[in-house]
């Protein structure tokens, strides 16, 4: 009796545990799409041609995902499925100096951040808008930071790195990546169309980490933020363009590994990939 007793103390606590708020699982949940609120679930490794995985968007075919490498890799996008295999590799004809991430518009447009700029020096930094259907036409957006006047500025005020963007309403807006504090994440906004440009500072966040990847909503009533090992959900603001002025909530999924990429499957469900990693789903 006592046997039968500790047998089922043991069973109910494995279930408490793989059924808790934040758990990792891989079980075959994962990739139907059916995720539990607040849980972290491990889709699939992704292969070895995605190897330093920066940024990812959900398409709208449903279960599939585009995705790149950053610096140092070739100017490819990987269109990967449900089970993170490549179903087809894009070859563009850009330079990637360093791509850090992906956003898409209502139009199906792809904007990849060529914003890398891990020591601050970069003056030809650019987001490429292009159009799957037509992929030999990539079109520039270039520019520079209103309030960068050093390159490289002091290793303290080295906030002008970006690995994050998401689009709104005909416009961009890049995120900064604080490798001088680690603290400040800094908000900028520029015209979603080629041409060359100053990005405006339009409000800041102190948010004590290093920023590696933006998404927002298909109802735009959230915006999510990635650190490594780290969600940051914004919610209840007047407007997108003001996501850092609403309701905060951070999230640990540190089981993820270093995460980069962040994308929104709908309006409840993100999509998660990690440098040298696997792909994700969190339910909000």
């Amino acid at each position: 009796m006592v046997k039968v007793l500790a047998f089922f103390i043991v069973a109910i606590a494995a279930m408490f545990y793989f059924t808790r708020p934040g758990s990792l699982t891989t079980d075959s949940a994962s990739a139907s799409g059916n995720t539990t609120a607040g849980s972290l679930q491990k889709i699939a490794a992704l292969p070895g041609e995605i190897n330093e995985s920066s940024g990812v968007i959900a398409l709208a075919e449903n279960g599939h995902y585009l995705t790149h490498n950053d610096a140092g890799n070739q100017p490819h996008l990987y269109r990967i499925n449900s089970k993170a295999e490549i179903t087809q590799t894009i070859k563009l004809k850009l330079p990637n100096v360093d791509w850090e991430d992906l956003a898409m518009d209502k139009d199906g447009n792809i904007y990849i951040a060529d914003t890398g700029n891990n020591n601050n020096r970069r003056k030809e930094l650019a987001i490429y808008k292009i159009n799957l259907k037509d992929t030999e036409k990539p079109q520039a957006i270039r520019f520079t930071y209103e309030d960068q006047k050093e390159y490289p500025p002091s290793k303290k005020d080295r906030n002008f790195d970006c690995e994050a963007i998401f689009w709104h309403d005909d416009n961009i807006y890049l995120i900064s990546k604080d490798r001088g504090q680690e603290k400040t994440a800094k908000v900028y906004q520029l015209p979603a169309e080629p041409g060359t440009y100053v990005a405006k500072l339009i409000g800041k966040h102190n948010i004590n980490t290093m920023i590696t990847g933006a998404a927002i909503s298909p109802d735009e009533e959230t915006v999510a933020l990635i650190s490594e090992g780290k969600l940051h959900i914004f919610t209840g603001y007047t407007s997108p363009a003001s996501f850092y002025e609403g309701k905060y909530k951070a999230i640990n999924i540190k089981e993820a590994g270093q995460t980069e990429g962040v994308a929104f499957e709908d309006d409840s469900t993100l999509i998660i990939t990690s440098e040298g990693g696997s792909l994700y789903r969190f339910g909000l």
